[in-house]
């Protein structure tokens, strides 16, 4: 069976506040002509739908037209993950699963087994599903959405994560067969990964991280949540985002993993480029002039520019910057008697990034890790 492995799509999600929902468009088209032209049978889509837990209209829409598009070509799986609304997403599946596409929320509700296309689940219960294509190969998948106690609304207890994650794993592992290739999709943050400035922070204190220890013995883990494309070893695959959302994954390859499972395996892994997302630069210029000329010459990417002055622009000098389309974030150091004073926008940067450099401007010292966690905590979606 050929399977593609897709994640952290994230629809809706601005830069700098502008929109990019016609760039959203064109990437989700591509990955359904990956898909066709690869032949795959089933698309995973380990979550992060959407961004937000309230997605615009707009947002919804390019989803709903996106996974149609996919669907028409081959089966699709998907899994909240902890930027989406579990129940939101789920809401549509008894008409969704008509088109062969099926979601997965912490409610863990069995998919409805009927044949539909060329693949399509042949047996399901809360937490896995055995897919089975036109040559009747089939595959047994343990799905985990994005996993914490107020989502399986499980009360506090002195229960470790660690032990609650085996507990949650070993759950979806209750239904594998011997002879049947298996795969463990799910959102989570594995050890050893890593993370960026746009994915979820409270995991990176540590308290979240699961071991790969814990992981089941299959033969290939989908993963989502870390937006860098990466593989820890043991089949363990984050296929990473599909789009760059943060100017440090500038210069991150984005991609789509594809690879076929038979009873001897994986084999056969590729990781198939996603060409229709835009680039995103880092440019530094010491005038207005220089950095109208690098914005030109990067004018099919989306640029962060910085500028190294001797004195404050002028009016016509910003009005010529601001005139570049790609021009999506300035930053000005200007050189004075004291030094360089630093002018920066803080769209973009993470609640860490935000909340160490107050903590620093006003204690002029370093945050506590123990207070940063706690502030990080508090920012938790549940």
């Amino acid at each position: 069976m050929r399977i593609a492995h897709t994640s952290d799509w994230h629809i809706g999600k601005k830069l700098m506040n502008r929109d990019r929902g016609e760039e959203f468009k064109a990437v989700l088209d591509e990955i359904a002509e990956i898909c066709k032209n690869e032949k795959a049978d089933l698309l995973l889509v380990a979550g992060d739908v959407f961004d937000t837990y309230t997605p615009s209209a707009e947002a919804e829409e390019i989803f709903y037209s996106s996974v149609k598009n996919i669907a028409r070509n081959c089966a699709v799986l998907i899994i909240s993950g902890n930027h989406d609304d579990y129940v939101r997403l789920t809401a549509a599946q008894a008409l969704s699963e008509e088109l062969n596409i099926y979601t997965v929320g912490n409610n863990l509700k069995p998919l409805d087994c009927k044949k539909r296309g060329n693949c399509y689940p042949v047996e399901s219960d809360g937490g896995y599903a055995i897919f089975e294509n036109a040559a009747g190969e089939q595959v047994y998948i343990n799905m985990l959405p994005y996993p914490n106690e107020a989502r399986f609304k499980e009360g506090k207890s002195d229960e470790s994560f660690a032990d609650k994650m085996k507990r949650w794993i070993d759950y979806g592992e209750r239904g594998r067969k011997k002879g049947i290739p298996s795969v463990f999709l799910s959102h989570i943050f594995a050890a050893g990964g890593k993370a960026g400035d746009s994915e979820r922070e409270i995991d990176l204190g540590g308290a979240r991280v699961v071991g790969l220890n814990l992981f089941p013995d299959c033969d290939y883990s989908a993963l989502g949540h870390l937006h860098r494309r990466q593989n820890l070893g043991r089949n363990i695959y984050y296929s990473g985002a599909i789009m760059r959302f943060t100017f440090d994954e500038a210069g991150q390859e984005k991609s789509i993993n594809i690879f076929d499972l038979d009873k001897d395996g994986m084999h056969g892994l590729r990781m198939i480029p996603l060409t229709k997302c835009r680039k995103l630069v880092r440019l530094e210029a010491n005038s207005a002039e220089d950095g109208v000329k690098l914005l030109q010459a990067n004018e099919d990417a989306i640029a962060e520019l910085t500028l190294n002055l001797s004195s404050p622009l002028s009016p016509s000098e910003m009005s010529e910057l601001h005139a570049c389309e790609n021009l999506y974030s300035l930053k000005m150091a200007v050189e004075s008697e004291t030094g360089m004073q630093y002018s920066a926008e803080n769209e973009g940067k993470s609640s860490s990034q935000l909340f160490t450099e107050y903590y620093r401007s006003r204690f002029n010292s370093e945050v506590p890790p123990d207070l940063l966690e706690l502030f990080l905590s508090l920012t938790e979606e549940e």
